[in-house]
C-alpha cells in the first residue's frame, strides 16, 4: 500500500513540473528536479501518456501535459460555481488590504454586490450584498460595461438617464464611452468618489473559463485611508485576486 502511494505521489509531483513557463520537459529534466533516476521517471511519463494525463511535446524526448487533464480542469470548474471559486480570494484580499471587498455582476446599467466582506476597520464602507448601484459610478460597473461588445454597450446606453451623483460622476455618454475604452486597455478601473463622496474603489474583471468577464471584484475604501501610494498597491493585489477567481472557474490566459 505504501508503494502505491509513493508511485501515485510520485506521479503528482512529476505532473506540477509543468507550468506555463515550463510547458515541455524532458525525461532527464525531470529526473533530476524530482530527484529519482531516468528509469523510474520514464516508466512514471509512459504510464502518465497512456493515460492521456501527458503526451508528447513537440521537441524530440519532451513531454507535456495532455488532454485529459483539461478535460479535469473543465470538470472541476463547471462545479466551482462563482461564490465557492471567489469567496478565498477575497478573504484573503480583506486581509491583505483591510478594506471591503466586493463582488458584482451586471444588471442592465447597475452594478450589484453579490458577495461581500466588511472591513474589520470601524471606519466602514456600508452596503449589504444585494445592492444596487448605478454601474458608470462604481469600479466594478466601468469594468463591467467595459467588457461588453460595442453594439451591447450602444444599446443599454440608449437608455441611460445619468444623475449626477457627486461633482466626480460622469454623466456625458461620450466621456463615458472613452473611459470605458481606458478601462479595457488597461484592464481595471477606479472609483474616485463617483457614487459617493469619500469613497474610493478599484476593480478588475473576473473571467469565465472561455474568457468572459461575468464578474468584476473590487476593494473600497475612505478616500482618507486611500492615498495614490496605497491605492497602486491595492490595484495590484485586486487584479491578482481576481486572477486567481478567474483561474479557479477554468480562465487560462492564452
Amino acid at each position: 500500500m505504501a508503494e502505491t502511494l509513493a508511485s501515485v505521489r510520485n506521479a503528482a509531483r512529476l505532473l506540477k513540473e509543468f507550468s506555463r513557463e515550463d510547458r515541455e520537459l524532458g525525461v532527464s529534466e525531470l529526473a533530476r528536479r524530482l530527484g529519482q533516476g531516468t528509469s523510474t521517471t520514464h516508466r512514471l511519463l509512459a504510464t502518465l501518456t497512456q493515460e492521456r494525463l501527458l503526451e508528447r511535446g513537440q521537441a524530440r524526448g519532451t513531454y507535456r501535459l495532455g488532454i485529459a487533464l483539461h478535460d479535469l480542469g473543465s470538470a472541476v470548474a463547471s462545479h466551482l460555481d462563482l461564490h465557492e471559486a471567489a469567496m478565498p480570494a477575497m478573504a484573503a484580499l480583506r486581509h491583505t488590504t483591510g478594506e471591503t471587498v466586493q463582488l458584482a455582476v451586471l444588471d442592465g446599467l447597475d452594478s450589484v454586490y453579490v458577495e461581500r466582506l466588511e472591513s474589520p476597520y470601524t471606519v466602514r464602507i456600508f452596503a449589504r450584498a444585494g445592492t444596487r448601484l448605478p454601474a458608470p459610478t462604481t469600479s466594478t460597473g466601468k469594468v463591467l460595461l467595459a467588457a461588453l461588445p460595442p453594439e451591447e454597450l450602444d444599446a443599454r446606453l440608449r437608455d441611460w438617464r445619468p444623475k449626477r451623483w457627486t461633482p466626480r460622476s460622469i454623466v456625458d455618454p461620450e466621456a463615458l464611452r472613452a473611459h470605458l475604452r481606458e478601462v479595457a486597455a488597461r484592464g481595471w478601473a477606479d472609483n474616485r468618489e463617483e457614487s459617493r463622496v469619500g469613497v474610493t474603489s478599484v476593480g478588475a474583471p473576473v473571467r469565465a473559463g472561455d474568457g468572459d468577464v461575468i464578474a468584476a471584484l473590487s476593494v473600497a475604501a475612505p478616500t482618507g485611508r486611500a492615498p495614490a501610494a496605497t491605492l497602486r498597491r491595492i490595484r495590484g493585489s485586486v487584479t491578482e485576486a481576481a486572477a486567481v477567481i478567474s483561474r479557479r472557474l477554468g480562465h487560462r490566459v492564452p
